[in-house]
């Protein structure tokens, strides 16, 4: 497909599942990945080696339960990181007060993100009244190669302690 010049680009491989042969299947990342340091360890052409995630799952996990004085404290705490970090870059150019003019925008920053955090939440009319994290997890994973080194990715794997 060409860009915008005209000319042609080659193809994106990173958006499609490479047609290689499977030389391991493993229950966990760690584990695909221990599989493919050992092939790189012995000197394996590991740029031809790809693990593929099967069965993806978005797993959502509740840390906790919203409320306001959460709000207002994780809001407040936000800020003054951000107050730090203006007050600290902006005192570099401050020919005088940088002590207090990096106090001020602590305190600043601390005040409006804990006000924008409360309205937010309060926008919200307890539609979501929980923090939680989430990630995409795999049932399996699949070490596969280029079919062509496939054996010799076989016969190293099997040296695998």
């Amino acid at each position: 497909m060409p860009n915008f010049l005209g000319t042609p680009q080659p193809p994106d491989d990173s958006r499609s599942i490479p047609s290689k042969e499977t030389i391991g299947t493993y229950t966990s990342y760690l584990d695909a990945q221990k599989a493919v340091d050992y092939l790189a360890d012995h000197q394996f052409q590991v740029r031809l080696v790809s693990i593929v995630g099967n069965r993806l799952k978005k797993v959502e996990r509740v840390t906790g339960r919203l409320s306001y004085p959460r709000v207002a404290l994780s809001g407040t705490l936000t800020g003054m990181w951000f107050g730090l970090f203006v007050g600290v870059l902006l005192s570099f150019f401050s020919s005088s007060g940088g002590f207090v003019s990096i106090v001020t925008f602590v305190l600043m920053g601390a005040a409006l993100f804990m006000l924008f955090g409360i309205v937010n939440y309060a926008l919200q009319r307890g539609k979501r009244d929980f923090t939680s994290t989430s990630g995409v997890l795999a049932s399996s994973y699949d070490v596969i190669v280029a079919r062509q080194m496939a054996g010799e990715a076989r016969r190293l794997l099997q040296q695998l302690p």
